[in-house]
């Protein structure tokens, strides 16, 4: 599967954005998506993900509450709202598809296929 994300931008503190990943493919309901984040000089982390139909979602402890990860299977889609963005929520934004079997599914490792990366910048 090939994943194209966009929808990334510059906010202000306390702003929304709405990241959007579309697959390419006949099985993305088969997939895990997943949505990570990596800053300047740090490593890549999970932000949220959403299991195969959607009935199912996982959020880091930093953005619980404030973001939300939804999928829309007709649409090969995924997307991320967040809401009350914080500067420290500066950073590359990927998605990503784990075609494996566990849930919730946070670990970075399992992902196989990431899509480009889209720059989030929340100034202050």
């Amino acid at each position: 599967v090939q994943l194209q994300a966009s929808g990334g931008g510059l906010v202000q503190a306390g702003g929304s954005l709405r990241l959007f990943c579309v697959a390419s493919g006949r099985t993305f309901s088969r997939y895990i998506m997943g949505w990570f984040r990596q800053a300047p000089g740090k490593e890549r982390e999970f932000v949220a993900a959403i299991s195969w139909s959607g009935g199912s979602t996982h959020y880091a402890d930093t953005v619980k509450g404030r973001f939300t990860i939804s999928r829309d299977n007709a649409k090969n889609t995924v997307y991320l709202q967040m809401n009350s963005l914080k500067p420290d929520d500066t950073s590359v934004y990927y998605c990503a598809a784990s075609y494996g079997s566990t849930w919730p599914e946070g670990d970075v490792d399992n992902y196989g296929y990431w899509g480009q990366g889209t720059q989030v910048t929340v100034s202050s």
